[in-house]
């Protein structure tokens, strides 16, 4: 993931909008959390070859 802060700072500092960051943000987030949630539900990691 990147540094929200870092770029929510520069776009806050420049007067830019941050809906393209918010969502980038969020959408990484939901990504990973899917990710997991599919491992769990699996009950096996992502090229391991018990599955």
């Amino acid at each position: 993931m990147s540094n929200f802060n870092t770029e929510l700072y520069k776009a806050l500092s420049s007067a830019s909008s941050i809906d393209e960051i918010v969502r980038s943000e969020i959408e990484s987030c939901v990504n990973f959390l899917l990710k997991t949630e599919l491992t769990s539900f699996l009950d096996y990691e992502p090229y391991d070859t018990a599955g």
